[in-house]
This record gives structure tokens, C-alpha cells and sequence, in this order.
């Protein structure tokens, strides 16, 4: 399982013109789903993405997470994550998760990280998506588990 997190001041997501989430300061977080991905992967992301410490302090460290500024969350699904580049001038996907599995874990990190406590705001999970941001650094990490 893979999350490509990008720090934000502000990042939204649309929907056929409509936003269908939005977040002030925190962490977007692309998510892509694998063939061997589980719950248990991601919880292991989950935890990395909420307690990474990529947000700086007093001194201007980045020493601070996610849940140290009460910061917000937005999750967005993207299966190309999950591509294979080494070879040729094509994608492949064949690593990448089923639809079905994809989903079911996207809609497990979702619940999870609300339940924890986290303010989180989605994508529309298979939609075609725009998203708007403002990447703060900029910084931007991929987190695999």
C-alpha cells in the first residue's frame, strides 16, 4: 500500500464541478491499493500518515505531526501509484489491486482514520477527479507499507 502525502495549507477535491471534499492545513494523501495490500497495511499507513512529523515547530524543524497541529486529513484514491514504470513507455498495472479490493481498503483507511479521531474529507473513490492544492514547502513524501 502506498501514500504519496503532499503538506498542505489547503487542498480540495471535485467531482464534475462540484467539490465533494475539502480540507484547510494538513496532509493530502494520495492512496494506492496493491495486490497484497490488507488492513494491516493499512493501519500501518494510517499510523505513518498521522503521526509522520513533517510539519515545523517553533524552531522551524519538521518535529510535528498530523495530530500535533490538529490538522486535517484528505484521502483520494490513485490506482497509478500502483504502476510499474521500469520497462517500456507504458504503464503497467498489473500489481495494482482489483476495483473491488481497492475500494473495500480505501473505505477501511477512511473509517479508521475518522475513528481515531482525525478530521477527514474524500474523494469519490473511481471518479474522475480534480484536485486543487496548496503543497506548504513544498513538501511531499511517499509512504510504502
Amino acid at each position: 500500500m502506498q501514500g504519496l502525502i503532499q503538506r498542505v495549507k489547503f487542498a480540495k477535491v471535485e467531482v464534475g464541478g462540484e467539490v465533494v471534499g475539502e480540507i484547510q492545513q494538513g496532509i493530502l494523501v494520495l492512496l494506492g491499493v496493491e495486490k497484497l495490500d490488507d488492513e494491516q497495511k493499512a493501519d500501518k499507513l494510517l499510523h505513518k500518515v498521522s503521526n509522520y512529523r513533517i510539519f515545523t515547530d517553533e524552531a522551524g524543524k519538521m518535529n510535528l505531526s498530523l495530530r500535533d497541529i490538529s490538522g486535517e486529513l484528505l484521502v483520494v484514491s490513485q490506482f497509478t501509484l500502483a504502476a510499474d514504470t521500469k520497462k517500456g513507455m507504458r504503464p503497467s498495472f498489473s500489481s495494482a489491486g482489483t476495483p473491488d479490493q481497492a475500494k473495500e481498503l480505501y473505505e477501511y483507511f477512511v473509517s479508521q482514520a475518522r475513528e481515531s479521531g482525525l478530521t477527514v474529507a474524500t474523494g469519490k473513490f473511481g471518479a474522475d477527479m480534480q484536485v486543487s492544492l496548496c503543497n506548504d514547502g513544498p513538501v511531499t513524501f511517499n509512504l510504502s507499507v
